[in-house]
């Protein structure tokens, strides 16, 4: 009965399971700031075939980030959402010009590795970039985003402000991501990737993650954030590293 909702290549548990890990994702953004799209993106590579993955879970994140954009809309700092909008325009062109289907296996070990560097590496401060640099961070994370999926935690480094609020940063941060997302629906639309059959499922986990926005952002000033930020390193790093044994075993 409930087989409408599955694409063809994905068991009835393997959607219910995405379902329910787009709300906790979106749970774990709106109340901790950050890293729910990120998980979602490990926990998809584990079960989503590698050819959809990025551009699925790009629509699924656009409608996440679309839902914390609206709740949250009269805390956004619109001049960052001009410039950073400038540069995802061009960075989006340049994806349409060199966006390619390729190999699996290459799309894993990019997945993994940036998922890692993410994690693990040092992104950028929080000091104010100036026009030029917003400009730029949009144009970087929306060209690197039609080939690495996740660039959450990247965007969060360039949108972090000093004088931002914990609500001013969700906000921003959600819209930016929003607006990213709607260019790689555009781009992955325009090189031929079918969306429909993915739709049905998408539409559920948008619903999911809408409920898990709306309860995270109720508890957004009461997780202790620390211990739950550990606890995500470990996971995201676990998963990370079966995708690249899965990509090693595509050889």
């Amino acid at each position: 009965m409930l087989e409408w909702l599955m694409p063809a290549d994905l068991t009835l548990a393997t959607s219910i399971f995405l379902i329910i890990a787009a709300g906790f994702t979106s749970f774990m953004t709106a109340s901790l700031g950050i890293g729910g799209g990120l998980l979602l993106l490990a926990l998809m590579a584990s079960t989503v075939p590698v050819a959809a993955l990025i551009p699925v879970h790009g629509l699924v994140q656009l409608g996440s980030n679309g839902n914390r954009a609206l709740m949250t809309r009269q805390h956004i700092d619109w001049n960052m959402l001009k410039l950073f909008s400038v540069g995802a325009v061009i960075g989006a062109l340049i994806a349409s010009a060199v966006v390619v289907q390729l190999p699996l296996s290459v799309i894993q070990f990019a997945v993994a590795g940036f998922i890692l560097f993410l994690v693990w590496g040092n992104k950028p401060g929080k000091a104010d970039l100036g026009s030029g640099g917003r400009i730029f961070a949009g144009a970087l994370t929306t060209f690197l985003t039609m080939f690495v999926g996740a660039t959450g935690p990247l965007v969060a480094g360039f949108v972090h402000r000093n004088n931002y609020s914990k609500l001013q940063l969700t906000s921003t941060f959600a819209t930016c991501m929003t607006l990213q997302h709607s260019f790689k629906a555009v781009v992955f639309t325009a090189v031929g990737f079918a969306f429909f059959e993915w739709l049905p499922l998408v539409i559920l986990m948008i619903a999911s993650g809408a409920l898990g926005t709306w309860v995270g952002l109720k508890l957004l000033n009461k997780i202790p954030a620390e211990r739950f930020k550990q606890i995500f390193k470990v996971l995201i790093t676990v998963l990370a590293l079966r995708l690249i044994w899965q990509g090693i075993q595509s050889f």
